[in-house]
C-alpha cells in the first residue's frame, strides 16, 4: 500500500465577501515530495498557503497534515501541528532588530526555548548550509543584499528541521544567477532534510527546478497536476498559455477601466 499523503486538501474554499477566492481545491502531496503550485497573480495561490498553515480560516473543506483535520483545530493543538513547518517567506520577512544568526535562530529559541549558545551553533551550520560566512551571522540584516537575504530566510526556514517547508515565490526579486542559486539551494536543502516541500511562484523555470510536481491555480480551481516533465508537452489551454506566457489565450488579465 502507497503511504497516506503528508498533506490532503478536499474542496477548500475561501472567500471575501462576494468574491470566490478557494472554490473546491482537491490537492495531495506526499512524503518527501515537492508541489509547486503555479498560477497568474490574484488567483489564490497565497491565500491557499494561508490555509494551510492556518494563518486563515477556510469557509469550508477539510485539509489534512499527516491525517490529522487541522481546519477548526483549537489554537493550542494547531501550534503543534504548525511546529512541523518551515517557511521562506517571499521578502525573507527578517527582523531588522535581530542580528542574522537571531533570526535564523528565532524559532530555536522562541519557539523551543534553546539556549542562545546551542540556539546560536545551530544557526551558524544553516548559515553554511545556503553558502553564508560564519561572520555574517553577526551583521544586521540591512547589510545584506537581497540574495544574501534570501539565503538567511531559507537557512531560518530549515533551522527546527521541519517535516515540511513552504516557499512563498522564492526568486521573486531576485537576478537570474541569483535566482538559479536559490532554486538550487532549496532542492539540496529540502533533500538533505527528507522533507515535504510546497512552493507557489509564477516563475517557470523556478518551477521546473524545484517541482517534482506540479499543479495550477486558476479562479478557485486546480485546473491541471502532473508530473513537472509533462507540463511542457500537455495540451491543455491554459497551462500553455501560463507556460509560454502568451498574452493571447483564455487567461485575460483583468484590467481595471
Amino acid at each position: 500500500m502507497s503511504a497516506p499523503p503528508k498533506i490532503s486538501i478536499r474542496g477548500l474554499k475561501k472567500h471575501f465577501g462576494l468574491k470566490k477566492v478557494l472554490d473546491g481545491i482537491d490537492l495531495d502531496v506526499g512524503v518527501g515530495e515537492s508541489v509547486v503550485i503555479i498560477g497568474g497573480s490574484g488567483t489564490g495561490k497565497s491565500v491557499l498557503l494561508k490555509c494551510i498553515l492556518g494563518l486563515l480560516e477556510a469557509d469550508g473543506g477539510s485539509i489534512k497534515i499527516d491525517g490529522q483535520e487541522v481546519v477548526g483545530l483549537r489554537s493550542a493543538e494547531r501550534e503543534k501541528i504548525n511546529r512541523k513547518f518551515g517557511m521562506l517567506f517571499q521578502s525573507a520577512a527578517l527582523f531588522d532588530s535581530l542580528s542574522v544568526w537571531e533570526n535564523v535562530a528565532f524559532g530555536l529559541i522562541q519557539g523551543q526555548k534553546m539556549a542562545r549558545k546551542e540556539a546560536k551553533e545551530i544557526a551558524v551550520t544553516n548559515l553554511a548550509q545556503v553558502g553564508l560566512a560564519r561572520e555574517v551571522g553577526e551583521l544586521s540584516p540591512a547589510e545584506l543584499s537581497g540574495g544574501m537575504r534570501k539565503r538567511v530566510g531559507l537557512a531560518r526556514a530549515i533551522a527546527t528541521t521541519p517535516e515540511i517547508i513552504f516557499f512563498d515565490e522564492p526568486t521573486t526579486g531576485l537576478d537570474p544567477i541569483m535566482s538559479d542559486v536559490i532554486d538550487k539551494l532549496i532542492v539540496k536543502c529540502v533533500r538533505e532534510l527528507g522533507a515535504t516541500g510546497v512552493s507557489i511562484t509564477h516563475d517557470m523555470k523556478s518551477a521546473r527546478q524545484i517541482a517534482n510536481r506540479i499543479a495550477m491555480l486558476h479562479e478557485g480551481k486546480i485546473i491541471w497536476q502532473g508530473p513537472v516533465s509533462d507540463i511542457d508537452r500537455d495540451t491543455n489551454p491554459y497551462v500553455d498559455q501560463f507556460v509560454h506566457g502568451r498574452a493571447d489565450g483564455p487567461i485575460q488579465m483583468q484590467v481595471r477601466k
